[in-house]
Formats: structure tokens, sequence, C-alpha cells
């Protein structure tokens, strides 16, 4: 594709996305750095089908099921259990009680599975619909209702009693 409209059209969308893509892919893989590549992979992916999509409105969903397959499928990968680096540092100072919520939640949602991890983040962060996450995610309606249910359950599980409070807290109750 050359400098043409096409070529305008994608950076104006990769331009005005990207923080949204950015807080997506954080909340996936858990690093800034690892966010950052899999912002930059999904983005290559659909700039080498912008010509092809019927709806560019539709380019951020094309988008976001790039980072999810992508990264579903890094998680795969032998390497990617291997000892990280961590990134838990925080930008600017926080109430105590929000970034201990903050923190724990990052800890838990890496510890799920990739799927829950995506519908979780996906409905919850990103305040998506059950039919848009389908969308996203490339399945049904039901499977993200399942896959958000059994990830909820886990969370409860894990956190004890004081469950309810914290994911209520970050606004994650069904």
């Amino acid at each position: 594709m050359g400098e043409g409209v096409g070529s305008a059209g994608f950076a104006a969308f990769a331009g005005s996305r990207h923080g949204a893509l950015y807080r997506y892919a954080y909340l996936l893989v858990g690093e800034r750095g690892l966010a950052e590549d899999l912002v930059q992979e999904a983005l290559i992916k659909t700039y080498v089908r912008w010509g092809r999509l019927r709806d560019p409105s539709a380019a951020e969903a094309y988008t976001r099921k790039a980072m999810t397959s992508t990264a579903i499928g890094w998680w795969r990968r032998k390497a990617w259990r291997a000892e990280r680096p961590r990134d838990d540092v925080p930008d600017r100072p926080v109430d105590g009680d929000d970034a201990a919520v903050r923190v724990w939640l990052r800890g838990e949602l890496r510890r799920l599975p990739p799927r829950q991890r995506a519908a979780l983040v996906l409905r919850y962060y990103e305040d998506l619909t059950e039919v848009q996450t389908a969308e996203v995610l490339g399945c049904s309606v039901g499977t993200v209702k399942s896959q958000v249910s059994a990830a909820l359950a886990k969370l409860r599980a894990r956190l004890g009693g004081d469950a309810v409070l914290i994911m209520e807290k970050a606004g994650m109750t069904e």
C-alpha cells in the first residue's frame, strides 16, 4: 500500500487508538515492553489487511482480535513461562488501597488461563459488551459468559471472604 488515502487512514486509526490498544495489551501481558511489542505486532497485521477491511470502523475489533490471538500464542510457548522481569513500580503516587487492589488484580489476571484473562479484560477493563467481546475473541456470546464466569469464580476462590469488596471496587462484578 502506498502513501495514499489508505495509509493516511491507517495512520489516523493507529494514532488515535494507540492508548486504548496499549492499555488492553498491558492488561493481557502484564509488562510494558511486551505490551508495546504486542501493539506493534497487531498494528502491523492490521496494516497488512487495511486495504481489505470492508468496514474501517471494524479496524479496532480486528486489531484487538490480532492482539488476543498473538498473546495467546505467546502464552503457549514454553519461553513465555520462563522467569521475566517485573514491572510493578507505579509511575506516580497512588492511594494505598487502590494500588493494592490493582497490584493484586494484575497478579491474579496473570494466573488465569489466556482466554479467561482476555474475556475479563475486554468485559471489565475495556467495557465491551458480551457481543463485542465475542467478536474480538472469535467465539460465541455463551463462551464469553462461561469464560468470564469461570474467571470470576477463580478470583473469588483465591481471594476468599474479601473477594466481593475488592472486585466491586475494581468494577468486576456480574
